[in-house]
């Protein structure tokens, strides 16, 4: 993996000369949470070649089973920018993603996340689940916040390969300690958390805020009933 990323960071950062602000608020050691908005399929490529140390991130497990020189290549590839395999979903699913990300936590490593959820189709900012905030109160990790800026339109919806114009911005914002909030197993701590590490992106990104959670419409009254539950009892 170290090789594999030697080659893929360099290479990439000079083809596509992103704009790197506050790779200094990364510490250089130990556990931490990248916190990220979440604009584009290539967000989760562009934090582990633009942070200053190596970055974990789950991704779709079919990124790692297909097969021939094309399920090589994507293997290769995401296994050289960070990624580890995950089936993706609710539920169960959601549960075990979550305890991916406590065990490499545990082990000093860093993980990149996003806290929205899902890929924000319109560029706005939306509210933050407190899944991140569980994390940090739970290993008492430090959370630097991310912004992306640029990286929707690089790569927008549909695109299969991203574009070298305009050049994407990313900017590490300065680490943040949410112990202070209480502990993991309050929901009122997890909000608060979260809505501090909301706002500490939306300094950095200079997104329009949404002002609701990124969800799709409700197609049946069950989700519908979903969607008008508080969030943290979801």
């Amino acid at each position: 993996m170290r090789f594999s990323r030697a080659i893929v960071g360099p290479l990439t950062r000079l083809i596509y000369r992103p704009i790197i602000e506050g790779r200094h608020n990364v510490p250089k050691s130990g556990a931490v949470i990248f916190a990220s908005n979440h604009l584009s399929f290539i967000d989760s490529v562009v934090i582990p070649v633009a942070a200053p140390r190596p970055v974990r991130f789950l991704a779709k497990s079919s990124y790692f089973e297909g097969t021939g020189v094309k399920g090589w290549a994507s293997r290769m590839f995401f296994t050289a920018v960070g990624a580890s395999p995950i089936r993706r979903g609710a539920g169960q699913a959601a549960l075990d993603a979550l305890d991916q990300h406590q065990k490499m936590l545990e082990q000093g490593f860093a993980v990149a996340l996003y806290p929205e959820g899902t890929r924000s189709l319109d560029g706005r900012l939306y509210r933050g689940r407190t899944g991140v905030a569980y994390l940090a109160l739970q290993t008492g990790a430090p959370v630097v916040p991310v912004g992306l800026i640029g990286t929707n339109e690089a790569m927008p919806v549909g695109a299969s390969m991203p574009k070298r114009k305009p050049r994407v911005h990313v900017r590490f914002g300065k680490a943040l300690d949410v112990s202070s909030y209480g502990p993991a197993s309050s929901g009122k701590a997890r909000r608060l958390a979260t809505d501090a590490i909301m706002a500490a992106i939306h300094e950095l990104s200079g997104q329009e805020l949404a002002g609701v959670y990124n969800e799709p419409p409700a197609h049946n009254p069950l989700d519908r009933i979903k969607q008008a539950l508080p969030h943290e009892r979801r």
